[in-house]
């Protein structure tokens, strides 16, 4: 059984940094695609970016590119998302979830999900 719990989430003002954590149980990395996932209010959900635990591989959506950092750390089994930069539109839930198969880009390819982390940018 598969359980995911993000932490890190917080408000922060614009221009800030968080750091957002998932800590993956009951499997072992292993050749499987990790993203961040978010939904911010009226919106629908949206991968932020996702990691290849076998190689590192990462891939972002366009409004994050140069402001976010995907990272893992196998020997944890944990996934993290570094945020600088912070912008109002990034304010969201933000969810850890599983990927087994297929691009990784839309919400139908992700499994497991976090209870998620809220991140308030004012």
């Amino acid at each position: 059984h598969v359980q995911l719990v993000e932490s890190g989430g917080g408000s922060v003002q614009a221009g800030g940094s968080l750091r957002l954590s998932c800590a993956a149980s009951g499997y072992t990395f292993n050749h499987n695609r990790m993203g961040w996932v978010r939904q911010g209010p009226g919106k629908e959900r949206e991968v932020v970016a996702s990691i290849y635990t076998g190689d590192g591989e990462r891939m972002y959506t366009d409004s994050v590119k140069g402001r976010f950092t995907i990272s893992r750390d196998n020997a944890k089994n944990s996934v993290h998302l570094q945020m600088n930069s912070l912008k109002p539109e990034d304010t969201a839930m933000y969810y850890c979830a599983t990927c087994w198969c297929g691009f990784c880009t839309q919400i139908s390819d992700y499994n497991d999900w976090g209870q998620g982390t809220q991140v308030t940018v004012s």
